[in-house]
């Protein structure tokens, strides 16, 4: 759960994220330790279920790199810091304005108590979204103001048009003003490509969807051959062939007959 407490003191703040440290393809934004808490934020603009799993595994290694190994050993306990984890989404895909992750929900077989379980918390930045978080939070709600902008704008003009504008707009009314007039080139290129890279995703899924569905079709054709094959074995069973004629009637192998019958439970004339 996100703190509403208000740090002042900029020494209370330790930056933990680890370098390079890259999961599934992305990378974790940051994670820091203040009030004796471990919080890890990341940022998402598509939704994904793994990153409870996620959290799992960069959790395990930042508690490494805190702990003397030779300690595990000892008869003395050894105290960490309780973590937190937040992912800030804004996506367009419609999800609530809060929402928990559960590493229990991937679980292959679900157990009424669950031995290890990890809690994630899903805030929603985008506009209209959290009233009370961005009311706290002015530059987040700038942040959730101009992504909207963008967006709106790639419906009716070209995505780097749309982002040009974008910013013009925003500097010009204020918004995430100092940031944008001292980063305009880079938020501009880092924008078009997270933005294209979400395009990417979506025509992967897509595409993937597609090819899911055509896989099906040959597979659900597979089964009703073999279903029609199975049809054809029981009848002739049922006249007395042999696994040996049935084999050269239906130009197959005896040994692949014999398999069908097996599988499929056919009943052979006594």
């Amino acid at each position: 759960m996100m703190s509403i407490k208000h740090y002042t003191d900029p020494e209370l703040l330790e930056i933990n994220t680890l370098e390079n440290a890259i999961y599934m393809a992305m990378q974790n934004d940051v994670s820091f330790m203040i009030g004796l808490r471990l919080s890890l934020y990341e940022h998402q603009s598509t939704f994904n279920p793994n990153l409870p799993l996620r959290y799992l595994f960069y959790i395990s290694d930042l508690y490494s790199g805190m702990i003397d190994k030779n300690k595990l050993y000892g008869s003395r306990k050894i105290l960490i810091p309780p973590p937190e984890f937040v992912i800030f989404y804004n996506g367009i895909q419609d999800q609530p304005d809060r929402r928990i992750l559960r590493l229990s929900d991937l679980y292959s077989i679900r157990d009424q108590h669950c031995k290890l379980e990890l809690e994630a918390v899903m805030l929603n930045i985008n506009l209209g979204h959290n009233p009370a978080l961005m009311n706290a939070c002015t530059m987040l709600h700038q942040y959730a103001e101009y992504t909207d902008r963008v967006r709106r704008y790639t419906k009716t003009m070209s995505l780097e048009d749309a982002v040009e504008h974008a910013i013009t707009e925003c500097i010009h009314e204020g918004i995430l003003k100092s940031f944008l007039e001292k980063n305009r080139a880079e938020v501009k290129n880092v924008c078009i490509y997270e933005y294209d890279e979400e395009e990417h995703i979506r025509l992967e899924r897509s595409y993937a969807w597609e090819d899911g569905k055509k896989e099906g079709l040959k597979e659900g054709i597979r089964k009703g051959e073999k279903g029609k094959t199975c049809n054809l074995i029981q009848k002739k069973l049922e006249k007395g062939k042999t696994l040996s004629q049935i084999a050269d009637e239906l130009e197959d192998t005896e040994e692949n007959i014999g398999r069908l019958i097996e599988q499929f439970h056919l009943e052979i004339p006594q």
